[in-house]
C-alpha cells in the first residue's frame, strides 16, 4: 500500500502512458546501469503493442529517449527537447544519464514492434550492450497508465505490500476499495476528505500533503492559463487542428441564458486539453488523456460558486485521488487497457466525487455521484485520429467535466438509495475493457481513426 499523491503529477504531454511512462522508463534505465555506465557503449530500444502502433503521434519514441538523457518531467521544456532529438537525428549521438556520450542511430535503435506483450498492451525494452554487442544490462518496463511503470516483478506484487515509509505496521489503515472506505467513514463520523487525509497521513505530514495539493492546484490554473494566452493558433502535428480554447476565451462573455455556463466548463477544458495536445506542462489527473477533466470542475467551483478557496482545494483533491486510487487498484488508468472510460471515466469519475464532497455530501454521497458519472462512460472507447491526443480527446475532457458536475448535482439531490456501488461500476469498468476489442483500445487499428482515414 502506498500514498496516493501520485496520481496527481507534474509532467508534459501529450499522454501519461505514452509520453511520461516511456520517459520515466529511461530514467529508471539510468539508475539500473548506474554500475555498468562506463563500459556502455550502445543502447537499443524496442517499443511493443500500443506504445508502437501509437508511439510517434504521442511521442513515445521522443519521450523514451528524453529518459535515457536522465531528464525528469520538471526540467524538460520545449527548448531542450528539441536539442535533444536534433542532437540524435543530426549528429547519432545521445548522452546517456545525462553522463556519457554514445552513439545512437534511431533508425536502427529504436524498434516499432506490432508485438503485444502478455502483461501490458503499453511495454517497451530497453538493452544496453558493450563494444562488442554483449548485453550488460536489459529491462522490460510496462507502462499502466497515469505515468506509472511496472516491472514483471510488479505484477505479482500483493495489494497490501506497503511502502517502506510505514515503520509500524499495526496501526496501518489500509484503503483498496469503495467498501473499506465507507466502513470507516462510518465508524469515525469522515466524509472522503477527511479519510483520505488520514490515509495520507501514514506518509507524510499533514504540512506537506496540503502544500502537495496546493502545488497541484497552482500548476493546474497555471495550465489553464497558458492555453488561453498560447501564442500559436494551431496545435502540432499532421491534423493541422487549430486551438478553439484561445478563442472561446477572447470571446465569451457573461451571458443571461441559464446554460452559458457550459461554455465556461469548456472553456477550462478546451485550454488545458490543448496545452496537453501541444506537449506543454500539465497534471496528470489522472492520466494526460484526461488531464482537463478535475481542473475544470475545480474551476468551476472557484469561479461560479461560493466558498471554493484553499482549503477546499486541498479537500477536493483529496477525494478525487482516493476515488482515483480504486481506480488503479483495481481496474485500470490506461486507454489502452480499457478503453477511454478508463481515462475519462474515472477523471469524470473523481471529480464528481470530490465536488460533492466539497459542496457538503457524506462520503456515501460522494461515492454515489462517482459511481453515476463512471456509469455513463462505461464502454467509451479510445480511438485518437492519427495517434494524436486530440480529435476526440479535447472536447471528451469537456464532455467528462460537464457530466461529472451533473453526477455530483444529480446524486446530492436524490433521496432513495442508489443500488449499484461505485465498487462495483469498477468492476464493470474494467471487465468491459478487457472485452473490448483490442483495435478500439489505443491502437490507431479502428473506431474513429480508421473512419477519419477513410474519409481523408
Amino acid at each position: 500500500m502506498q500514498s496516493n499523491l501520485s496520481i496527481f503529477k507534474i509532467g508534459i504531454g501529450p499522454s501519461s502512458s505514452h509520453t511520461l511512462g516511456p520517459l520515466f522508463a529511461g530514467n529508471m534505465f539510468c539508475k539500473k546501469i548506474h554500475d555498468v555506465l562506463d563500459k556502455t557503449a550502445k543502447i537499443k530500444i524496442t517499443l511493443f503493442g500500443s506504445l508502437s502502433l501509437t508511439g510517434i503521434g504521442h511521442l513515445s519514441d521522443k519521450a523514451v529517449i528524453w529518459g535515457l538523457c536522465g531528464i525528469s518531467p520538471k526540467d524538460l521544456d520545449a527548448k531542450l527537447q528539441e536539442e535533444i532529438i536534433d542532437r540524435v537525428i543530426n549528429e547519432r549521438k545521445i548522452k546517456l544519464c545525462g553522463i556519457k556520450d554514445i552513439d545512437f542511430n534511431y533508425k536502427e535503435d529504436l524498434v516499432f514492434s506490432s508485438e503485444f506483450l502478455p502483461l501490458h498492451e503499453n511495454a517497451l525494452t530497453i538493452k544496453a550492450l558493450d563494444e562488442k554487442g554483449d548485453v550488460l544490462a536489459e529491462e522490460t518496463y510496462y507502462s499502466v497508465g497515469g505515468g506509472f511503470i511496472k516491472v514483471e516483478a510488479d505484477f505479482y506484487k500483493k495489494e497490501q505490500d506497503t511502502d517502506p515509509l510505514i515503520i509500524d505496521k499495526k496501526d496501518f489503515m489500509p484503503i483498496s476499495n469503495t467498501e473499506q472506505a465507507l466502513n470507516l467513514c462510518k465508524e469515525h463520523g469522515w466524509n472522503l476528505a477527511k479519510l483520505s487525509l488520514e490515509f495520507e497521513k501514514q506518509f507524510h505530514d499533514e504540512k506537506y500533503i496540503k502544500d502537495y495539493c496546493l502545488e497541484i492546484w497552482e500548476t493546474m490554473q497555471q495550465v489553464y492559463y497558458n492555453g488561453s494566452h498560447c501564442k500559436s493558433d494551431y496545435l502540432p502535428g499532421a491534423l493541422h487542428l487549430k486551438r478553439r480554447g484561445k478563442e472561446l476565451y477572447q470571446r465569451l462573455t457573461i451571458t443571461a441564458d441559464p446554460l452559458g455556463i457550459i461554455d465556461y466548463v469548456s472553456l477550462y477544458a478546451f485550454c488545458i486539453a490543448e496545452e496537453n495536445a501541444a506537449g506543454a506542462k500539465v497534471v496528470t489527473a489522472p492520466t494526460n488523456g484526461a488531464c482537463a477533466v478535475v481542473p475544470a470542475v475545480m474551476l468551476y467551483l472557484k469561479n461560479h460558486a461560493i466558498g471554493f478557496n484553499d482549503d477546499k482545494v486541498v479537500e477536493f483533491l483529496l477525494s478525487a485521488m482516493l476515488i482515483g486510487s480504486f481506480y488503479k487498484k483495481n481496474a485500470s488508468i490506461s486507454g489502452a487497457e480499457a478503453g477511454c472510460q478508463a481515462e475519462i471515466g474515472a477523471a469524470s469519475s473523481m471529480a464528481a466525487g470530490a465536488m460533492a464532497t466539497v459542496l457538503g455530501a457524506e462520503a456515501s454521497v460522494a461515492c454515489s455521484a462517482a459511481e453515476v458519472s463512471m456509469e455513463h462512460h462505461l464502454g467509451l472507447t479510445c480511438d485518437p485520429v492519427d495517434g494524436l491526443v486530440q480529435i476526440p480527446c479535447i472536447e471528451r475532457n469537456a464532455f467528462g467535466a460537464l457530466q461529472a458536475i451533473s453526477a455530483a448535482r444529480i446524486s446530492m439531490s436524490r433521496l432513495s438509495q442508489p443500488r449499484v456501488s461505485l465498487d462495483q461500476v469498477i468492476s464493470t469498468m474494467y471487465a468491459t475493457g478487457k472485452d473490448m476489442n483490442q483495435k478500439y483500445k489505443e491502437t490507431s487499428l479502428g473506431g474513429l481513426a480508421i473512419a477519419f482515414n477513410s474519409i481523408c
